[in-house]
This record gives C-alpha cells, sequence and structure tokens, in this order.
C-alpha cells in the first residue's frame, strides 16, 4: 500500500516564512483526510465510495489517485496522524520532571480518552481494519511496541529510583496489560453518549488503576 505525497518545493534563504506555509498538495491531501473522517463517523469505510472523498475534498479522482493508492491508504494516514498524536500525549508520563507521578499519569491519560473521543471514527476503523489490513496491523503494532517498551522503562526508571514497588510482575507484562487496557477501555468509551463526567469518571478509573499497579496506594 502506498500513500503518495508530493515532493516539498525547494526554498530559498529568506524564504521562512513561505516555508511553513503548508503547500497546495498538502492541503489537498489534508482536505481528503477530513473528508474521509467526516464520512467514518457515519458508516464504515467499505462503504465509502471514492466518488465520495473526491467530492468532500473538491477534487478529482486523478488527484485523489496521486495522493492516495485506495480508500484503505487513507484510513492508514489518519491511523498514523492519530497515534501519533495518542503517543506523544503519553510522553507526559515518560518525560516527567518535577510533576508527581499522579499528576503526570492523570494528565496523559486525559489526553487518550479525549484523542480517542475526537478521532473515535478513525481509530475505530482502523482496529477493525487491523484484522484484514497487514499495514494497519504493521502499524498498531509498531506502535503498541513502542508504548509498551516506553512504559516498561519508566517502570524500572522509577522501581530503580524507589518510588514504585518492586516487581513481580516484571515491568515487561505490567506495561503489556496496562497499554492493552487502555486501548479497548478507550474504544469502548469512544462508542458511547458523549459526557464530560463519565469521561473524567474513565481517566479516574485507569488513572488509579495505573498509580496503584506502578507505585502502590497513597501515591502522590
Amino acid at each position: 500500500m502506498t500513500v503518495r505525497r508530493q515532493q516539498p518545493e525547494q526554498t530559498r534563504p529568506g524564504d521562512d516564512d513561505q516555508a511553513r506555509r503548508p503547500s497546495k498538495g498538502d492541503l489537498t491531501a489534508q482536505a481528503i483526510l477530513d473528508t474521509a473522517e467526516r464520512l467514518l463517523a457515519k458508516r464504515s469505510l467499505r462503504d465509502i465510495a471514492i466518488d465520495e472523498l473526491t467530492a468532500g475534498a473538491g477534487v478529482s479522482r486523478s488527484t485523489f489517485y496521486f495522493h492516495f493508492e485506495s480508500r484503505e491508504a487513507v484510513l492508514y494516514a489518519l491511523s498514523e496522524r492519530v497515534l501519533r498524536e495518542i503517543y506523544a500525549g503519553g510522553v507526559v508520563w515518560f518525560r516527567r520532571s518535577d510533576e508527581t507521578p499522579s499528576t503526570a499519569v492523570r494528565r496523559a491519560l486525559t489526553e487518550t480518552v479525549a484523542l480517542w473521543r475526537r478521532h473515535g471514527p478513525v481509530l475505530r476503523a482502523s482496529v477493525r481494519g487491523r484484522e484484514t489490513d497487514v499495514h494497519l496491523a504493521e502499524l498498531w503494532d509498531q506502535v503498541a511496541r513502542r508504548f509498551m517498551r516506553s512504559t516498561a522503562v519508566q517502570i524500572e526508571s522509577e522501581r530503580r529510583a524507589g518510588l514504585a514497588i518492586a516487581g513481580p510482575p516484571s515491568a515487561k507484562t505490567l506495561a503489556r496489560v496496562l497499554v492493552l487496557m487502555n486501548e479497548t477501555t478507550c474504544y469502548h468509551q469512544s462508542m458511547a453518549k458523549r459526557s464530560a463526567k463519565w469521561d473524567a469518571d474513565i481517566v479516574d478509573t485507569l488513572a488509579e488503576i495505573w498509580l496503584r499497579t506502578i507505585y502502590g496506594p497513597g501515591v502522590e
């Protein structure tokens, strides 16, 4: 599967303002992605026609195929972008410095739940699609492994510092369970009726599990 991209134009010294602006190709690809995300909120990827994507983005079929080779490639690009955002949100805990564990974990989980709310249709379509699409399966596997590896490293670091309770379980096993728990919980939460209170309750519950299993009761 190929997600086609135009090569960026060469810039000259002094062209900084123009270099920061999205190119016409970037805006076109973004319009296609935005259209796909809107349509995924209403029906599945297999029920979305290429003509609907081109009409919504205001482009021709040839222009669509210049950027993406298929609907699946569009979903892959959307998934890659959102999963990158989710990982960036988790970095809050991975790189915490003067924040308490409780503050960092809750902030990371709040961002994760919010992103699943905001991009739920894309993420759910991607989760379903990875069962049959090897490229999506590889993407999710790479992101999950990265999350689990970073989480395990952080747990081990907190244990060495005397902040986290010692195993068992091993840091790797605990990280795997916690990361998979987040994905499953957020997947189902994203389908529930929007409720700030319910989302806050989910964050509180997930945070309590993370904090108790890593740091023990009474962690700040």
